[in-house]
């Protein structure tokens, strides 16, 4: 019994030493710790690479409306730029961006509805002046026993020519370019004019107006031009 304690101590001993030459030693002689190489890779030279220090990260402020602009536009005029501050200094949640956006898709469904004769959205998208207009062209296409097949095909270009704001109510104004395939039909269907496979290219100046205090924050179309 009093061998195998004592060959049981020796094996002990032999495995400290073994486990001092590897650990303990990088403590003693000043040597860096194991997990520190293993963080900061050594340079060229041998030498610890510095740790570049902890920036922190600053979340981008919210967009002005004068750097608020779609990818490739060109820079606003200033009195655009001075309309738009003042829309966004009146309502904190107007975005250039967004709002163009939503022109695009006010734009479509505006010609959509005067395509197919629907007086009901005409009147929810435009003001009663722009709608009274729309809905006296269907009644005169009607009469005149016109039948229009007409299609967006893209909407080219879209750029702010004027803004303004003049308490409550703001004003934007664009200039809309947009390829459209027009055909027009009497009662029977024959074909009066145009055609579905040759798009034409239009140019629409139109004015979106809103009530900055109104909880509704839909635009509507106030005026419409060509372009």
């Amino acid at each position: 019994m009093t061998l195998e304690i004592v060959i049981l101590a020796m094996i002990a001993a032999f495995l400290g030493l073994r486990l001092y030459a590897v650990l303990g030693r990088r403590a003693d002689h000043g040597e860096e710790p194991l997990q520190s190489r293993i963080d900061t890779p050594p340079a060229a030279n041998g030498a610890p690479k510095p740790t570049a220090p902890k920036v922190p990260v600053r979340l981008p402020e919210r967009a002005s409306p004068a750097s608020a602009r779609v990818p490739g536009a060109p820079a606003w005029q200033p009195a655009v730029e001075r309309g738009l501050r003042d829309i966004s200094a009146a309502d904190r949640r107007f975005e250039v961006a967004s709002f163009l956006e939503g022109a695009k898709s006010a734009y479509r469904m505006i010609l959509e509805a005067f395509w197919r004769g629907d007086k009901a959205e005409l009147a929810q998208l435009c003001d009663a002046d722009v709608a009274g207009q729309f809905a006296s062209a269907i009644d005169a296409r009607l009469a005149a026993g016109e039948v229009v097949d007409n299609r967006l095909v893209r909407i080219e270009d879209v750029t702010i020519v004027s803004a303004s704001y003049g308490a409550p109510l703001a004003r934007i104004t664009l200039r809309i370019a947009a390829d459209i395939a027009a055909v027009t039909r009497d009662r029977e269907g024959t074909l009066i004019a145009g055609s579905l496979n040759d798009a034409v290219e239009v140019h629409d100046v139109w004015t979106f107006c809103r009530d900055v205090g109104s909880p509704n924050p839909d635009w509507q179309l106030e005026e419409t031009d060509a372009g």
